[in-house]
């Protein structure tokens, strides 16, 4: 398999908010989508309100972000 398709599958495999279950790949769908800001990815993916109020995939998606 080519280092593309290995990386999709582990994008959607990988969790960046455990309390919703979200994943990377949803996340980067919804950045390249429009969501240019940490709070528009939250309110576009429901990211961060969850359980532990975003303390754990807040620093992951303004990763994702930089990444842009």
């Amino acid at each position: 398999m080519s280092d593309e398709i290995n990386q999709e599958i582990l994008d959607k495999l990988t969790k960046v908010c455990l309390c919703k279950a979200i994943s990377k790949a949803s996340i980067k769908k919804t950045i390249a989508s429009g969501a240019s800001t940490l709070e528009k990815v939250q309110k576009a993916s429901g990211a961060g309100s969850g359980a532990c109020s975003g303390k754990r995939c807040t620093p992951k998606i303004l990763s994702l972000l930089e990444e842009i």
